[in-house]
């Protein structure tokens, strides 16, 4: 590794893990945010990663498609509890134009299935595997977790940093509106 690529990691791991106590139980956190923040439309920067099983997915083919980018990592707890409500934001979309890449950063399979494994429900959306952090760079990822909104034209039009409840109906909406575009 790098000592760019190690020095980014551990900022990341400082700023995801900042002011959460290492035995903090999910009751004494705060609530997770549910509010994107709009953007002047950019276009969204190149996303092609393989997933979990080596699949291919590329951002590019999916114009059309209302899209959420989130990059994350098993090590960051706020990464950790929005999870299952990305899950449930996917089930709830998945007969819409719409889908979710969840883009695992400096990971590998091994260590996210174990991750997976501790889930209610495991994710059925694409777990991207950015193993060299060079998609989160290009994103210009300044921590975990960050998500970004992609509407059907591909451009980037809301971004969120920190834990996200994604199945709110505020969040739910926000996307509702970009289907309807």
């Amino acid at each position: 590794m790098k000592l760019r690529e190690f020095a980014l990691g551990a900022a990341l791991a400082a700023y995801c893990t900042f002011g959460l106590a290492g035995t903090a139980q999910a009751a004494d956190l705060p609530p997770l945010s549910h509010s994107l923040t709009k953007l002047t439309p950019q276009p969204a920067p190149a996303l092609r990663l393989k997933d979990l099983d080596g699949t291919v997915h590329d951002l590019a083919r999916l114009k059309g498609r209302v899209v959420l980018v989130n990059f994350w990592a098993t090590w960051c707890p706020p990464c950790r509890r929005e999870m299952p409500s990305m899950e449930r934001l996917s089930q709830a979309l998945k007969s819409e134009a719409f889908s979710v890449l969840a883009v695992d950063v400096g990971e590998d399979a091994d260590t996210i299935d174990a991750f997976n494994g501790q889930l209610d429900t495991a994710p059925t959306f694409p777990i991207l595997l950015d193993t060299k952090s060079r998609t989160m760079q290009a994103w210009n990822v300044a921590g975990l977790p960050t998500t970004f909104l992609v509407d059907r034209q591909g451009r980037i039009v809301a971004s969120a940093i920190g834990g996200r409840e994604f199945d709110h109906p505020e969040l739910v909406g926000a996307i509702r509106e970009l289907l309807k575009k």
